[in-house]
C-alpha cells in the first residue's frame, strides 16, 4: 500500500493516541458517550419503523394499494440510502460528532413535519429527508463508540450500545400500540422529534482522537484525550496505567478516499460486507415493515392486535440483539453472524413449507426469524467498523450500511410486488429465506476474523 512519508515524531504521536485509548480502563465515562449516542441511535430506530406501525390508518386515509404501500415503505430506504453514503462521506472530512448532531436534526424536524401535514406528497417528502438523517446516524455512531473503546471485549461494548437501536424499534411498537388507535399516527410522529433534545448533551463529547490522529490533527488529538483521561481519573480515583506501546502499525494520515474500499485488502471485505448488509436487511426489513399491514389486511386483523403482535416480533429481535452480544466475542464474529443467517433462514422455509395461512403461525415463525436476523444487523455494525483503518472507517461503514438501505428499499418492495401479482404469503417467505441463506453462504466463505485484535491490527 502506498504511504505518506511522515516524521518520526508524528508516527509516535498517532502510535500513542492509539496507546493511550487502548490502556484506559472501563469506565463511566465510556458508559457516558455511550448512553448519549445510544439515546441518538435510540431515536433512531424509534423513528424509522414509526412507518409500518402507522400504516394501517394511512392505508385507508390515502386509499394506498399494495404497490402504493411498498413505496411508501421505500421512500424512507431511498433517503437512507442517501444518508448511509454522505453520512460515511462527511464523517470523514468534518468528523463524526458533527454528523451524529447533524443527523439527529435532521431526523427529528422531518418527523415533526410528517405530524402535520395531510397531503401525502409532502409527507413522502418529509419521511425521504428523513431517512437521509436515519441513514446517516447508525454507521457514524458505530463508528465513533467503536474508535474510543479498547480492543479487549470491545465487540460486547460496542454491542451494548447497539443494542439501543432494537430497543427503539421495540418501544416505537409498544407506542405506536398505544398512542395510533388512541390518538392517531400525528402524535406518534411529533413524539419522534423529541431527540431534538439531546442536541446539548452531544456538543459536550469530545470528537473521536483516533479521528483526529488520522487527519494529522495531533493537538487536537492530544486535547480529546487529556479530556477523556482527565475526567477517567476523576472518577477512577487512581492514576492511569502508562501507555504500553503497540504492534509496530505503518502510520498512514491521508484523507480516506471512497475507491480505497474496493482496491487491494478491502476489496474482498468490501464486497463480502455489501452482501450481507443488503441481505440482512432484506430479510428484516421486508418483514418487519410489511407485518403490521398483513396482520390487519391479510388476516383481518384489528389494528390494536395488529400492533401488539409486532411488539412480539420486536421483542424476539431485541433478544437477539442481547444474546449475540454476548457471545460475539466468544465465539467470534464470522461464527456469530453465520449461524444467525442459517437459523433465520431455517426458521422462513419452515413457515413457507408449512403454509403461513394463519396470524399465529405467522407471528410464531417470524418472531423466531426475527431474534436472529436483528442479531445479524447489530454484530454487522461492530464488525464493519473494524475492517477498516480509521482514516477510512467511515466510508467502510457507509457502504455496508448504504447495502442494507438497499435491502431495506428492495424487500418492501419485492413483497408488494409478489403481492399486488396475486402471490401468496409462503411465496414472500419462500423468498426471504432464500436470501438470509445466500447472506449465510457469503459470510460463512468470505469473512474474516476481528476478534481480539486491535483496529491498527486488522487494517493492516
Amino acid at each position: 500500500m502506498l504511504m505518506t512519508t511522515v516524521s518520526p515524531a508524528m508516527a509516535a504521536t498517532a502510535e500513542m493516541i492509539s496507546a493511550r485509548l487502548e490502556r484506559l480502563p472501563m469506565s463511566r465515562w465510556h458508559i457516558k458517550a455511550r448512553v448519549i449516542v445510544g439515546a441518538v441511535t435510540f431515536f433512531d430506530g424509534f423513528d424509522q419503523l414509526m412507518i409500518a406501525y402507522s400504516l394501517p390508518v394511512l392505508t385507508p386515509k390515502w386509499n394506498l394499494t399494495p404497490s402504493s404501500i411498498a413505496w411508501v415503505i421505500a421512500i424512507g430506504g431511498i433517503g437512507m440510502l442517501v444518508g448511509a453514503l454522505a453520512g460515511g462521506w462527511f464523517a470523514d472530512r468534518v468528523g463524526r460528532l458533527n454528523v451524529i448532531i447533524a443527523s439527529l436534526a435532521l431526523y427529528a424536524v422531518m418527523s415533526l413535519g410528517m405530524a402535520f401535514t395531510d397531503s401525502l406528497m409532502l409527507f413522502l417528502v418529509f419521511r425521504f429527508v428523513q431517512g437521509i438523517g436515519l441513514g446517516a446516524e447508525v454507521p457514524v455512531a458505530a463508528s465513533y463508540i467503536g474508535e474510543i473503546t479498547k480492543a479487549h471485549k470491545r465487540g460486547r461494548f460496542v454491542l451494548l450500545y447497539e443494542v439501543i437501536f432494537p430497543v427503539g424499534l421495540v418501544m416505537s411498537a409498544v407506542v405506536s400500540a398505544w398512542v395510533v388507535p388512541n390518538f392517531g399516527y400525528k402524535i406518534l410522529f411529533a413524539l419522534g422529534a423529541l431527540p431534538i433534545l439531546l442536541l446539548p448533551l452531544l456538543w459536550k463529547l469530545p470528537e473521536s482522537p483516533r479521528w483526529l490522529a488520522s487527519r494529522g490533527r495531533f493537538e487536537d488529538a492530544n486535547k480529546a484525550m487529556t479530556q477523556i483521561e482527565r475526567e477517567i481519573t476523576d472518577k477512577y480515583g487512581k492514576t492511569l496505567p502508562t501507555p504500553q506501546p503497540l504492534p509496530a502499525v505503518a502510520v498512514d494520515v491521508r484523507r480516506g478516499r471512497f475507491i480505497e474500499a474496493f482496491q487491494g485488502v478491502y476489496l474482498r471485505r468490501t464486497l463480502m460486507l455489501a452482501a450481507i448488509w443488503g441481505c440482512a436487511y432484506f430479510v428484516n426489513y421486508g418483514i418487519a415493515s410489511w407485518l403490521p399491514s398483513l396482520y390487519h389486511s391479510a388476516f383481518d386483523v384489528s389494528v390494536d392486535t395488529a400492533l401488539h403482535y409486532s411488539i412480539v416480533t420486536s421483542v424476539a429481535g431485541l433478544l437477539g440483539c442481547l444474546l449475540v452480544a454476548f457471545l460475539i466475542d466468544n465465539l467470534g464474529r464470522r461464527i456469530c453472524i453465520t449461524a444467525s443467517m442459517v437459523l433465520c433462514s431455517s426458521l422462513l422455509f419452515l413457515l413457507a413449507a408449512t403454509g403461513a395461512d394463519t396470524a399465529t403461525k405467522v407471528l410464531f415463525w417470524s418472531a423466531g426469524s426475527a431474534l436472529f436476523v436483528f442479531a445479524v444487523n447489530m454484530a454487522l455494525y461492530v464488525y464493519t467498523a473494524e475492517l477498516y483503518p480509521t482514516r477510512m472507517r467511515a466510508i467502510g461503514c457507509a457502504i455496508g450500511g448504504a447495502s442494507g438501505r438497499l435491502g431495506i428499499i428492495v424487500g418492501p418492495l419485492a413483497v408488494g410486488g409478489i403481492l399486488g401479482g396475486g402471490g401468496t404469503l409462503t411465496i414472500v417467505f419462500g423468498m426471504f429465506a432464500v436470501v438470509a441463506l445466500i447472506g449465510a453462504l457469503v459470510v460463512g466463505f468470505f469473512a474474516v476474523e476481528t476478534r481480539e485484535k486491535t483496529l491498527e491490527e486488522i487494517s493492516q
